[in-house]
């Protein structure tokens, strides 16, 4: 005899609106594995007829934060170190404008991943990965080629403006952000007889305004 509440209960056993909650739900998940599993087939498959007219909806779908790519090894390693850091227009409680100093938000991710075992994915390759997402998407006049370049700033946006609205919301309301990056040439080992500049060269984004869509979930522009 089974008592009440006993979890052992076969499906069978429960009530209709319960295995038609149940049955749903599985159903829903099952859809959903099902499209993503679709999509990711369709993403990195050779082109065809239906990539080709459903090219736009599966890009849209898999950028950025499904991107896959075939880089399992690194032939020629990084040799520079690369800082994204980002400033703010605050529209200040007297109505005027402030524009904050540069955060080094890179910098940050560094120092909560140093001494930690087991840093979290986020914190090691969402900065990075998305700087190198924007600078595969745009030319050298930071123009977007394409729907990708224009996902990728808005992307960018996000992440910043997650980051630093908590920061910035003490100080005003947020109008406009800049990014910027700060490459700088790792130095030679001192067995080489290597010679590089030690200048950092830096890629200054132009000013973006600031919506509703960028804030995070849950959050209105005061």
């Amino acid at each position: 005899m089974q008592s009440i509440g006993d979890e052992s209960r076969p499906v069978a056993a429960l009530s209709l609106p319960s295995r038609i909650v149940i049955c749903m739900a599985v159903s829903a998940v099952a859809v959903a594995v099902a499209v993503h599993l679709a999509m990711m087939f369709l993403h990195i498959a050779p082109e065809n007829t239906l990539t080709k007219a459903q090219g736009s909806a599966i890009s849209e779908y898999v950028y950025p934060e499904y991107e896959q790519n075939w880089k399992l090894f690194a032939p020629n390693p990084m040799q520079q170190n690369v800082a994204v850091q980002v400033r703010a227009e605050l529209r200040t409680g007297d109505g005027g404008l402030r524009t904050t100093g540069w955060t080094d938000l890179t910098a940050r991710d560094s120092r909560a991943i140093h001494h930690n075992p087991v840093p979290s994915h986020t914190e090691q390759n969402q900065l990075r990965r998305a700087w190198e997402y924007f600078g595969s998407t745009h030319n050298a006049q930071n123009v977007p080629i394409g729907v990708r370049g224009e996902l990728s700033e808005q992307y960018i946006r996000r992440i910043t403006v997650r980051r630093m609205e908590p920061e910035w919301s003490r100080l005003g309301r947020l109008e406009r952000l800049q990014v910027r990056s700060v490459t700088t040439p790792v130095a030679p080992p001192h067995w080489s007889s290597e010679k590089i500049s030690d200048k950092p060269a830096f890629r200054v984004l132009p000013w973006w305004p600031v919506t509703t869509a960028d804030l995070p979930e849950g959050t209105e522009s005061k």
